[in-house]
């Protein structure tokens, strides 16, 4: 089973779902001695059967695949068809159309979660909740180590207590979707060295810290503060072997754009992102109806593609620090 004692650099490659991750930047970072992540979600069994294969023909070095934990809540017709009428203005302007309806969708996580025992992934973490016991089992029977994400030391007790081998501590600093464990929490907004700390100690289980990492003086601290690794996204978003959109790459060096805020606007789920027109807009109105209100923003964010103002623009507070430079040269420039 993978050991974060084995990697040469104690860094990991955060999963970035949605187009960011690529085979080949979870390959980089695995082959400059990290551990590389690949966001999951999304796809459909088979597509994510052959990125592993695509992962494994890129290097020999370990590396993980993050899947989102399905959660089924009552359905919130009412907020989601008025979020709907709001974004119609938007939605013409750009030349689409908005669905009217939107199922529920559990993002094919069983068949996912078999895909990843089939091919013996060496590192599996899950986000927005715990995957149940018997599952995690079932993936270690497999020799897959099985990493939660969590946000405090509450979920980490569950992730503990669910049979974890690992913990992903992600502080209030970090991009993208925050891994609260219930679509309805509220976030807990914990620095990442505090919860690091506190989760280490709670629980005692190996823990990547991920959050706010700028440069190789914060990940000297996190590494002090019991961490066992230090995950980076946003550091990753300029790199040639992201599949970052160019907009999202331009908005990073962008004046116009000079924070960060945690919104709903895009998926329905808080997470975190440069702060634009779509944001400023909607978030005061987005309601917490995930993945249906992530599905219907698709079309607007299709349309949109190329303009920063419409597009999710996932990033943390370090976004500044954010190099257009390959993957192997970040983690060479944050490993110690």
């Amino acid at each position: 089973m993978f050991r974060f004692e084995n990697l040469d650099a104690r860094i990991a490659g955060a999963p970035m779902a949605g187009g960011t991750s690529t085979p080949q930047l979870t390959a980089a970072v695995s082959n400059a001695g990290g551990l590389g992540f690949y966001g999951g979600a999304y796809l459909s069994p088979d597509q994510l059967r052959d990125v592993v294969r695509e992962i494994r023909a890129l290097t020999d070095a370990p590396f993980g695949v993050n899947l989102f934990v399905p959660e089924e809540i009552p359905f919130d017709a009412a907020a989601f068809a008025a979020y709907r009428e709001q974004l119609l203005p938007l939605a013409r302007r750009l030349g689409t159309d908005l669905p009217e309806a939107v199922p529920y969708t559990d993002d094919s996580f069983e068949g996912k979660i078999q895909v990843l025992i089939d091919e013996r992934v060496p590192v599996v973490s899950f986000t927005f909740g715990c995957a149940d016991a018997a599952t995690i089992a079932r993936l270690h029977r497999a020799d897959v180590f099985v990493a939660g994400t969590v946000t405090s030391v509450a979920e980490a007790m569950i992730a503990h207590d669910a049979g974890v081998d690992g913990l992903c501590a992600q502080g209030i600093a970090a991009g993208g979707h925050r891994a609260t464990y219930r679509i309805l929490d509220d976030d807990p907004a914990i620095e990442t060295r505090p919860l690091t700390a506190a989760v280490v100690e709670a629980t005692g289980l190996p823990v990547i810290a991920a959050g706010g990492v700028r440069s190789r003086d914060d990940v000297v601290a996190l590494l002090e503060a019991g961490a066992v690794a230090v995950q980076v996204g946003t550091l990753l978003l300029r790199c040639p072997e992201a599949g970052t959109k160019q907009a999202h790459r331009d908005a990073l060096v962008d004046p116009r754009f000079s924070e960060t805020a945690t919104t709903r606007a895009y998926s329905g789920r808080l997470a975190r992102g440069l702060v634009n027109d779509f944001i400023e807009a909607n978030t005061a109105s987005a309601p917490p109806v995930y993945p249906q209100v992530n599905t219907l923003t698709g079309a607007i964010r299709r349309a949109g593609a190329t303009d920063p103002e419409v597009i999710n623009l996932w990033a943390g507070i370090g976004f500044r620090a954010a190099q257009a430079i390959p993957a192997a040269d970040v983690v060479a420039g944050l490993a110690r």
